[in-house]
């Protein structure tokens, strides 16, 4: 937007110059050819009287005139007429101009060209006998144009200079007048950047015309009250969260002992399946507090190393897949040690609940291959089970809240873990992408129903870093 009033400034003064200077140039221009065209015709006037006189002393006079004429200006005189006043002086060629102003057509004018003038300005005036209207002869002064020309170069080099300052002056100054116009549209586009980034707590400052501090009081207002309403969901998730973990806890407990006391396999196995819901219930209610949690967004994202919080994680994640005969590899050939722009903590939580995702879908002695690719500004980290996979319906509900697909262990999932994993990659300016992983051989033997498993990518931003392989 500055550039573009700054635009207009300049446009408007170009157009101002333009409208103003150039008529004013053009007109110097016209005057310097008018006043030199009367000035050369009348040094011709009078030299074609001197030659139309014809006595001695007349042409001593027109002799002197002449020389002092062709050294005091651009100037050579020509003469034709009068045998006693002719000798010394240079006869003009026999053209058109000549024969007519000696038939008594009066003097002619040729400036060589249309436009402006050419290299020479060529002026033939009769000259009369005196008393009547013959011509007698006839006297020619063909001007040289070329400090005619520099000056015009001075007039209208002068004036674009001129102009090209004053764009130069109009231009700073309509820089400065466009960031204060633009300072408080400036200042709510940061706010809007700020809110857009997740907090809630940016404000506008009220400045600028009546109509900007409109727009900055309503702003303010409709995030306040944003950020009211959604201060309160959070804590009403989060203290709802809180408050059911310990009647959750106390009744898993109970239906534990009453497990313990009954000998019916009948009643043993109905709370048995009431303990599992409680369980289920219970790690519903961890999601939704880690969910509450990673929606508040506390902390700002700062470098981290990629490949020191990956090995961390597969080494946590190793003894439970172990305990299946599942194996979780780590390939890809990465150059250095890439870092990543993310808030502390939320890569590791993004990458446990995608690896307890993957090792809940994987078959016993299956394997679970981690891939970290850097790909200029970004950073892919890529996890592939050899699980059942998804289908395309399923792939467009898996980030959904609540939303749960099918395992082989028999363990069953809140649904919330992969809706956090985007929450965090989100805030922290990244993306999640579910695709297919490649097709291999083992899974397609167990007879998975989508094929070779699932691939969830993690795709984060790359950070400036230092580091050696």
């Amino acid at each position: 937007m500055i550039r573009q009033l700054v635009r207009s400034y300049v446009l408007l003064v170009a157009v101002a110059i333009a409208l103003f200077t150039v008529p004013v140039a053009f007109t110097l221009t016209d005057q310097l050819r008018d006043d030199t065209e009367a000035s050369v015709l009348r040094e011709a006037d009078t030299m074609a009287l001197l030659l139309a006189n014809g006595d001695r002393t007349s042409c001593e006079a027109l002799q002197k005139m002449a020389t002092a004429y062709a050294e005091k200006t651009p100037g050579d005189v020509q003469v034709t007429g009068a045998a006693g006043c002719t000798p010394g002086l240079l006869a003009p060629s026999r053209d058109a101009d000549l024969r007519k102003v000696l038939d008594g057509d009066g003097p002619t004018t040729d400036w060589g060209s249309s436009f402006i003038w050419g290299p020479e300005l060529v002026i033939t005036v009769p000259a009369h006998e005196a008393g009547t209207d013959r011509v007698v002869g006839a006297v020619r002064v063909v001007y040289s144009t070329g400090e005619m020309t520099d000056r015009l170069w001075q007039i209208w080099g002068f004036r674009a200079v001129l102009a090209v300052l004053v764009l130069g002056v109009a231009a700073l100054l309509g820089v400065g007048v466009a960031r204060r116009l633009t300072r408080p549209l400036r200042q709510l586009n940061d706010m809007a950047s700020k809110f857009s980034d997740g907090d809630l707590t940016a404000r506008s400052p009220v400045t600028g015309p009546p109509e900007t501090q409109t727009l900055a009081r309503t702003l303010n207002q409709g995030a306040e009250r944003l950020d009211t309403l959604i201060a309160a969901q959070r804590i009403f998730v989060a203290d709802a969260s809180h408050q059911l973990r310990t009647p959750l806890t106390a009744l898993r407990l109970s239906l534990d002992n009453i497990a313990d006391g009954v000998d019916d396999d009948v009643v043993r196995e109905d709370v048995e399946q009431a303990t599992a819901e409680v369980v289920r219930m219970s790690r519903l209610v961890n999601g939704l507090l880690v969910l509450a949690r990673a929606e508040a967004k506390v902390a700002a994202a700062e470098p981290l190393p990629l490949m020191d919080l990956v090995r961390e994680r597969l080494a946590v994640w190793r003894p439970a897949a172990d305990e299946r005969g599942v194996t979780i590899a780590l390939r890809g050939s990465i150059d250095g040690r890439p870092s990543v722009l993310a808030s502390p903590g939320h890569l590791d939580q993004m990458l446990d609940n995608v690896l307890s995702n993957a090792l809940e879908v994987s078959p016993d002695g299956g394997t679970i291959t981690v891939r970290v690719d850097p790909r200029g500004d970004v950073v892919g980290v890529s996890v592939l089970d050899e699980g059942p996979g998804m289908s395309d319906t399923e792939k467009s509900r898996a980030f959904d809240r609540f939303w749960r697909g099918q395992g082989l262990t028999g363990k069953s999932g809140s649904g919330l873990g992969l809706a956090v994993v985007r929450q965090l990659a989100t805030d922290d300016g990244g993306t999640v992408t579910l695709t297919d992983a490649p097709p291999v051989s083992a899974s397609l033997d167990r007879g998975h129903p989508h094929g070779s498993g699932l691939c969830v990518t993690i795709t984060l931003r790359a950070a400036s870093h230092r580091g050696g392989a």
